[in-house]
């Protein structure tokens, strides 16, 4: 799977708000029904501004998910593609962080929040 950085795989998506050499801060909007192309997220945290139904795939593993409005959720590092599979706008914020985790990588890498 592409590990493409989401702003250039999916700019009608994502845009950055603020960056410095410690933390890059993404807004994320879509559509119901729209779908993103392969990217990859570094460890963020995540804050949602709506509530929205998810669905994301990486290989052959698929995550969906159902998030209410004000959640903040830990995103570790991850390759995957999204879609919309709600009848709401997704809107959310990603505070990626620059370092990488000082613990080894885990055997399978989990994909969505939690």
């Amino acid at each position: 799977m592409d590990t493409a950085d989401p702003v250039s795989s999916n700019p009608d998506h994502y845009r950055v708000l603020f960056e410095n050499e410690r933390v890059r801060v993404l807004e994320y909007h879509d559509e119901p029904g729209d779908e993103t192309a392969p990217h990859r997220h570094p460890d963020s945290v995540m804050v949602t501004l709506s509530a929205f139904r998810r669905r994301l795939s990486s290989g052959d593993r698929v995550f969906d998910t159902v998030l209410d409005a004000g959640d903040a959720r830990w995103l570790p590092a991850q390759t995957h593609s999204g879609e919309n599979t709600g009848a709401t706008p997704t809107r959310a914020i990603f505070v990626e962080l620059r370092e990488p985790s000082p613990l080894a990588p885990p055997e399978v890498t989990p994909l969505g929040p939690s």
